[in-house]
């Protein structure tokens, strides 16, 4: 279609790596939503103060939305600063999301921002005031303010309605890509010949499609991989003229479900062979409930082995223990397989061999207890990354135990603790945890197909599948690597 509209949109993160999601719609000049509003980690907040890396510098007086398209900490870490810079417009996130988003903002405060019990309080307050939750695949409108435009020179096109629309990412629970329809399309602002023209073009356009003035942009979030556990794999959306996509695996594919699963199993029986103990960092919401998930799947199978029937998986981390609260409660989201196993009255995120660790206290005595023993375990902790988070108690207790073993199931950014141990350990290493050298005699290995992203086939299918397919790609969220082998599928869409 000749008469293609060009939007404006602004990325204030996860442009030139693949954290701090933050992106700008600007649908007229009086009026424009964000897209998440991530905290930046690893090396890309390198040669920065922290103060710049959380702080929202950019112009929020246009702002008359937020739409959240999931709760990791990389796309919604930064809100906190977001609300204190003076945003007061409705957050629209989906249901599930909705109810996870104030448990990783209320942890995103006591750890990076502030132990001040009145100030967290008044921050969820707020934030509990703004949230609208949003049931999957329903067009709601955005509170747009309607405007004459009054110059000829706008290079971008300007609307005065908007609506947006949450379609399943299967990411994680509650995870979303998000569906933004722009039309009332302002051609008030053109002078009368290349008025005229315009008009011309729209009705003679409008013969083919009577969508000529109207604009769909589609912000991908965090897609999905498919046949993932517990949630369904996203559909495409039927149409796209602007897609901004993310590329975390842009030039990469996943091992199969069947396989990865066969090598988890593979890697622990040989693992704790030596009654050693296996350290798996995890993000709290989505990757250890999806571990949990395969861990009881195996356990099942299993069941007569003296090994699996007697293996302690031990979940430490109490925001984990919420989040899997939170899927339970959300079961109604969860695939069909996941839903027969209920009815089989198997409970694949509540086992009889599962332990949770609340308390500080507890986890201390946790590590000392495991340290002590001659007895195998898994333990799953965060940070996914190595970043923080209990996992660093057991990262330097356990690294230089030769009986030890650590499983990376997740993307380690660069620049995080994860990658460093990931890439010098099996070189047998060393890496520095808070100041001190710490020698890497425990096993490390890295089974890839456990990523929650979408890899490069899925990807691509994305845009296949879609009846009208975008005629503007941004790619987003990745390393170079990787968007430059994803823009690479796209020749005809950059």
């Amino acid at each position: 279609m000749s008469n293609f509209q060009n939007v404006d949109i602004i990325h204030h993160g996860a442009v030139d790596g693949v954290t701090g999601s933050c992106h700008q719609l600007n649908i007229n000049s009086e009026s424009a939503v964000l897209i998440d509003c991530g905290l930046f980690q690893g090396a890309e907040t390198a040669g920065k103060a922290n103060a710049n890396t959380l702080e929202v510098n950019f112009d929020i007086d246009n702002l008359v939305a937020l739409l959240v398209t999931h709760c990791h900490i990389d796309h919604v870490g930064r809100i906190p600063y977001l609300l204190a810079a003076g945003f007061n417009q409705p957050i629209y996130a989906t249901t599930a999301t909705a109810a996870l988003l104030p448990i990783v903002i209320a942890d995103a405060l006591k750890v990076g921002v502030t132990k001040n019990k009145r100030l967290i309080k008044l921050y969820l307050n707020k934030l509990q005031q703004l949230i609208i939750p949003i049931e999957y695949n329903l067009w709601f409108p955005l509170p747009v303010k309607p405007i004459a435009l009054n110059s000829s020179d706008e290079i971008y096109s300007s609307f005065n309605t908007a609506k947006a629309k949450f379609k399943p990412a299967g990411h994680i629970l509650g995870s979303a890509y998000v569906e933004i329809e722009l039309s009332d399309l302002n051609i008030n602002a053109l002078s009368d010949e290349d008025n005229a023209n315009k008009l011309a073009s729209i009705a003679i356009n409008a013969a083919v499609d009577s969508r000529v003035n109207k604009h769909r942009v589609v912000f991908s979030g965090d897609l999905g991989a498919t046949y993932t556990p517990l949630l369904a794999s996203p559909k495409s959306p039927y149409r796209a003229d602007t897609l901004i996509i993310e590329s975390t695996y842009g030039d990469k594919n996943h091992e199969s479900r069947q396989k990865r699963t066969h090598c988890l199993k593979q890697v622990i029986e040989k693992a704790v062979s030596d009654n050693g103990v296996v350290l798996i960092p995890a993000f709290s919401i989505g990757r250890t409930q999806e571990l949990l998930y395969e861990l009881e799947q195996i356990i099942h199978q299993k069941r007569t082995h003296p090994l699996w029937s007697q293996m302690e998986i031990i979940v430490d981390s109490p925001l984990a223990a919420k989040f899997t609260e939170q899927y339970i409660q959300f079961k109604r989201l969860w695939d069909n397989e996941a839903k027969k196993k209920l009815n089989l009255n198997r409970h694949p995120l509540d086992f009889e061999q599962l332990y949770t660790v609340d308390s500080h206290e507890e986890h201390l005595s946790t590590i000392n207890y495991l340290a002590n023993r001659n007895k195998p375990a898994i333990v799953i902790a965060a940070s996914g990354m190595c970043s923080g988070g209990r996992i660093m108690n057991y990262l330097e207790k356990f690294l230089p135990k030769s009986t030890a073993d650590v499983i990376f199931v997740g993307y380690q950014a660069k620049g995080t603790l994860g990658r460093e141990i990931q890439t010098y350990g099996p070189r047998g290493g060393y890496v520095y945890i808070n100041g001190d050298k710490i020698d890497i005699k425990a096993g490390i290995h890295t089974i890839s197909g456990y990523s929650a992203h979408a890899d490069q086939h899925n990807l691509v299918n994305f845009v296949k599948r879609m009846h009208h397919k975008p005629r503007h790609i941004r790619i987003v969220h990745g390393d170079d690597n990787a968007k430059h082998a994803l823009a690479a599928k796209f020749p005809e869409q950059r």
